[in-house]
């Protein structure tokens, strides 16, 4: 499927790895100028070698220099997907006020610095893309991890507003809300637990039961990042440009819910 991007410049925030890195090669194979970024160097520039990216900007985003620093390096960029961020596994009882100030700065206040430093030229230009790499704790959270699902509850938010104040620009604002996606770090997590769970030995009985125990769905297995990518495919292409303030689910029905 020709999305209609070539030529486009995106830069795809935390895209040294994970669902970021797969976002930036759907990207890239359609053509558009890709901007890997990351914090480290090495894996930058080896997912940038491999998809062909036209640059590769390094900083944390945190920081305002560390944005300062990414938004140099990326330039004019037409499609920015905030995807960097980060979790920990903390509960009430763990996380302090510190967790989650720390928390808010690197999933929220960090998006908010790319919106400020990359939109104002889609603005100018009339055309533009951003998307919010969400998640269904957003909207139906659990015991555990309440600063950062506290935090994906205001990605959700702040795209919607930001789509209220792109009204008649051209460009537009949505979210993708991924659910459990196998990803490294995921795959290794499932693995150390499955024992205590009695999850088998093999990862597909490891996958199976997990999807049937920990994050029940429709489709009884974990997402894969290539169908994140494929969803943010289609909300910067021009097939979505009537979709503003959206949110887009990609959780095999996780989330149990008509809104």
């Amino acid at each position: 499927m020709d999305l209609e991007i070539a030529g486009k410049r995106a830069l795809v925030t935390g895209s040294s790895a994970g669902l970021g890195e797969a976002i930036a090669r759907l990207l890239a194979a359609e053509g558009a100028s890709v901007v890997v970024h990351g914090r480290d160097v090495a894996r930058a520039s080896r997912v940038a070698s491999e998809i062909g990216a036209s640059a590769v900007a390094i900083g944390d985003l945190s920081t305002d220099a560390g944005a300062d620093a990414v938004a140099s390096a990326a330039g004019d960029v037409d499609i920015l997907v905030n995807n960097a961020g980060s979790y920990d596994h903390l509960g009430w009882t763990d996380a302090t006020a510190a967790d989650w100030t720390a928390m808010y700065e690197a999933n929220v206040v960090s998006a908010v610095r790319m919106i400020h430093r990359c939109v104002p030229g889609m603005r100018d230009r009339g055309w533009g893309r951003v998307i919010q790499i969400g998640g269904g704790l957003a909207i139906q959270p659990m015991a555990m991890q309440p600063h950062y699902t506290a935090t994906l509850a205001a990605r959700h938010n702040l795209a919607v507003s930001l789509a209220r104040d792109l009204a008649g620009t051209g460009v537009t604002s949505n979210v993708v809300s991924p659910g459990a996606i196998l990803v490294d770090s995921v795959r290794e997590l499932l693995t150390s637990i499955a024992p205590a769970h009695g999850w088998g030995t093999s990862w597909e009985e490891i996958e199976s039961a997990a999807a049937r125990d920990l994050v029940p769905n429709d489709i009884g297995r974990l997402g894969r990042p290539e169908e994140i990518a494929a969803a943010v495919g289609y909300l910067v292409s021009p097939a979505a440009a009537y979709v503003s303030g959206a949110t887009i689910r990609v959780d095999g029905g996780t989330i149990r819910s008509a809104h």
